[in-house]
């Protein structure tokens, strides 16, 4: 068996797979879905134009039918290095924790850091102006944000949808954008059928209303204040709207998606001794993993940037 300086312990694996911060809703992998590859991994762009061209397919009784040739950009990428280690002195570890376990404790806050960071990362990425053609965004201001009673965000998001060449399938918003745009009028009352304007529409009756599969909304907080200053937190996905197509069953050689992470290996966890430290040494724990989120068709998506002021 290799010898790993960073030993994989399975139950410290476990918690690292399986540790969600309850507090806050992250949607990184909803929206960039995982999908398993090599350290440096391949995927194909192929032209638009190929997939919606129709050559003429009348074959006269002795020509030979018309022959086309299939072409594509091979992108090359690589995943990037992730990690983070804790350091516990041996007596915490040796200590009566009245049931705490030190290591897991450990493991769980350094997976929930991960998460967070990808989730800046998503949104960094799928909030974008490159992420999207030219033609699949605006910026809206003053006048046709969805906080406002005189716009018209039923019109605009039914617009939106007919713009990619495939009509999107879930709705990605920021909290802010998603609390202010659920409680529009004209979109409480085209969606509950009444003239009151009041009120608030769930996830599942915008999903059902616009014909999305799924509504995801990012709610969670990052510190933006610098180690030791006060903290300063902000939404990770801001005020902003997209509406993108995912499949998560595309591959090298079928299906197209707006985008997806590249995952090599899985998330893993373990610990070595550390005997240099401290008085009676101890182990330091190492949470990591080996990702990298890609947009690869920004055909496939409408983003509205700056949603609600």
């Amino acid at each position: 068996m290799a010898t790993r300086p960073f030993p994989i312990d399975a139950r410290m694996t476990a918690i690292a797979l399986a540790y969600r911060n309850p507090d806050v809703a992250l949607i990184a992998d909803q929206v960039l879905p995982l999908t398993p590859t090599a350290a440096e991994f391949k995927w194909q762009k192929y032209d638009l134009a190929q997939g919606f061209s129709v050559p003429d397919l009348k074959v006269g009784r002795k020509s030979y039918p018309t022959e086309v040739e299939f072409t594509a950009t091979e992108q090359t990428d690589r995943v990037v290095d992730y990690a983070l280690d804790d350091f516990i002195p041996n007596e915490d570890i040796e200590a009566d924790n009245q049931g705490v376990d030190p290591r897991g404790t450990a493991v769980a806050y350094q997976t929930h850091l991960l998460n967070l960071a990808r989730e800046i990362r998503a949104a960094a990425l799928v909030f974008n102006t490159n992420s999207y053609a030219v033609g699949n965004q605006v910026a809206l201001s003053a006048g046709s944000q969805w906080n406002e009673s005189g716009a018209d965000p039923v019109a605009a998001i039914s617009d939106a949808l007919d713009v990619p060449i495939y009509r999107p399938n879930i709705a990605v918003f920021g909290q802010a954008a998603w609390t202010k745009t659920r409680r529009h009028p004209k979109l409480v009352q085209a969606i509950k059928g009444t003239a009151q304007g009041a009120g608030l529409v769930s996830r599942q009756e915008f999903a059902d209303f616009f014909e999305l599969s799924d509504v995801y909304v990012g709610a969670g907080f990052v510190n933006s204040a610098k180690k030791g200053q006060t903290a300063a937190t902000s939404r990770v996905w801001g005020k902003h709207a997209a509406f993108i197509y995912r499949d998560r069953a595309a591959g090298p050689q079928a299906g197209v998606t707006f985008g997806f992470t590249a995952q090599w290996g899985g998330r893993t966890a373990g610990s070595i001794a550390d005997e240099k430290r401290g008085y009676n040494g101890g182990e330091i724990v190492r949470v990591g993993e080996r990702v990298k989120e890609v947009v690869c068709a920004t055909d496939l998506g409408y983003w509205f940037q700056n949603a609600v002021a």
